[in-house]
């Protein structure tokens, strides 16, 4: 079993190798800038940013109505999650997801997503210091998932998610939707997802603007929602009473960007503290150094879990390094019910 699971890992760690050795070419430089919701990137959840993202084969709460809706089935609690961003450019992300068991094989959740912005003043090119007057951005999208466990090994689930983008006068409206499986595959505790993230239709913002020279615009161009492929496997390479190491390796393949990898390392200690590291790393970067083709590129984590009367609550928390724009901090917390 550990000859497959590190025969995996080689594999995974091989799509890393740069240049004309490369096992996947980079194929999504010429993609870059082709979609719009870039909010629906984002991902939630202190647990899996500090993952790097590698959560399609790992996610098992609320969160996984984000990453992959059939994860809702790998925890036979109802749960509540509420996570916190302080994203970059004083933005702030936030998530909001329950979780329902109708039955033991038959789980929905509710979820909402949002990214605002504080107020900010106009300015024009007349007007570079501002006009005194304010406009605003935000993003929200409300989710409907449902998972079904089919057998003890496969599970599969969808969301469908309304998306609403404001910036002032403009505003883009959209329904999308997401559909994941898991696989226990067995022997062991190697397990694989695959999920398609914000499949919809081509989408252009509504409203009428008014441009420095008078003129009015009330057309505009179409893109497509950020749409994304991602494909994972995790398992344990070592676990006894008090310790379990959980590995996660995932292959993300974005419609608007380059191919790119993420793996992340989790280390549990008596199932109440956790500690966590993730790297993301675009195809044909290197896997040590700078992802000069990644605006993020490490980061790490730490959880705990405490049962309490009512309740099992977890903490977690999350940074994220920027190579250019500095650090991102996430946390969450957890309760089953």
């Amino acid at each position: 079993m550990m000859r497959r699971y590190l025969s995996i890992a080689i594999f995974m760690s091989g799509l890393m190798i740069p240049a004309k050795a490369q096992l996947l070419p980079n194929l999504g430089g010429q993609r870059t800038g082709i979609s719009n919701l870039q909010f629906l990137k984002i991902g939630v959840g202190a647990r899996g940013a500090a993952l790097g993202d590698a959560m399609v084969a790992l996610a098992n709460d609320a969160s996984a109505s984000y990453w992959n809706p059939a994860g809702l089935t790998l925890n036979a609690s109802n749960s509540v999650l509420i996570s916190h961003t302080e994203w970059l450019a004083g933005l702030k992300h936030d998530f909001a997801g329950v979780v329902y068991h109708v039955s033991p094989d038959d789980i929905l959740s509710l979820s909402v997503i949002s990214l605002a912005s504080d107020d900010m003043e106009i300015t024009t090119e007349t007007n570079p210091s501002g006009t005194g007057m304010y406009f605003s951005y935000s993003d929200v999208a409300f989710g409907i998932s449902y998972g079904r466990k089919m057998t003890s090994q496969f599970s599969f689930g969808t969301t469908i998610r309304y998306v609403q983008e404001n910036l002032d006068v403009l505003k883009m409206k959209a329904v999308l939707f997401d559909l994941g499986t898991y696989y226990t595959m067995g022997p062991g505790s190697l397990r694989f997802g695959v999920a398609v993230s914000n499949f919809g239709p081509d989408i252009a913002p509504r409203g009428d603007l008014t441009l420095l020279d008078g003129s009015r615009v009330d057309s505009y161009q179409k893109f497509s929602p950020p749409t994304s492929f991602r494909i994972g496997i995790a398992f344990e390479p070592y676990q006894d009473a008090s310790n379990k190491v959980t590995m996660s390796f995932q292959l993300n393949h974005p419609n608007d960007n380059a191919e790119n990898i993420r793996i992340g390392a989790e280390y549990a200690w008596s199932n109440w503290l956790f500690l966590r590291a993730g790297v993301k790393r675009t195809i044909g970067e290197p896997f040590l150094g700078i992802d000069r083709k990644s605006a993020d590129d490490l980061s790490f984590g730490v959880g705990v879990v405490s049962s309490l009367d009512f309740t099992v609550a977890s903490f977690d928390y999350a940074y994220t390094h920027f190579n250019e724009l500095g650090a991102v901090h996430r946390i969450s917390l957890g309760l089953t019910y």
